[in-house]
């Protein structure tokens, strides 16, 4: 991405409050969320040595700050029918992100949508049944969008979830 077409991609305005510093108890939390995002409020208060009470408002606060965004399912794609996974980078028509974006959320398999800088504008995580799905997506789909100019696929042979440090 160029830094023309950076500075002209402003950030959208939310109405969250500022970011604040998390102290230790705030970071242990996400920490435990991240692995296991249906963790009781008990046990979460009893692993980072809090109230329950505590707790309870520690992670109400995260939600409400936009710190925690949500809590999802780790799925493993194979065994969801999704045997193909495949990182796509675009090239994108200058001052495009905001269409571009909308269109490809709209996409199935489409798992992850970032603006970047360098070579290419835009990387994709996709998954697909197969490649021919993924074939299908990428000729037919992505590259009719008229704000793409060029792609390229990079297949994911295999993935490994990191875990959050402790």
């Amino acid at each position: 991405m160029s830094e023309e077409q950076m500075a002209s991609v402003a950030p959208e305005s939310d109405h969250r409050p500022a970011a604040r510093p998390l102290d230790p108890v705030d970071r242990a939390i996400l920490r435990m969320l991240q692995l296991d995002g249906r963790a009781s409020i008990r046990s979460v208060a009893e692993r980072v040595h809090v109230s329950r009470a505590n707790a309870y408002a520690r992670i109400n606060r995260l939600v409400e700050d936009g710190v925690i965004r949500g809590f999802t399912a780790r799925v493993d794609h194979e065994r969801a029918g999704q045997g193909a996974s495949a990182y796509i980078t675009l090239k994108i028509v200058q001052n495009s992100w905001r269409t571009v974006r909308e269109k490809l959320k709209a996409l199935p398999g489409a798992a992850h949508i970032a603006l970047v800088s360098g070579d290419f504008d835009v990387l994709l995580l996709v998954h697909t049944a197969d490649n021919r799905a993924l074939r299908e997506l990428v000729l037919t789909r992505i590259q009719a969008i008229p704000e793409v100019l060029s792609t390229r696929t990079l297949l994911v042979f295999e993935e490994t979830d990191l875990e959050p440090e402790a």
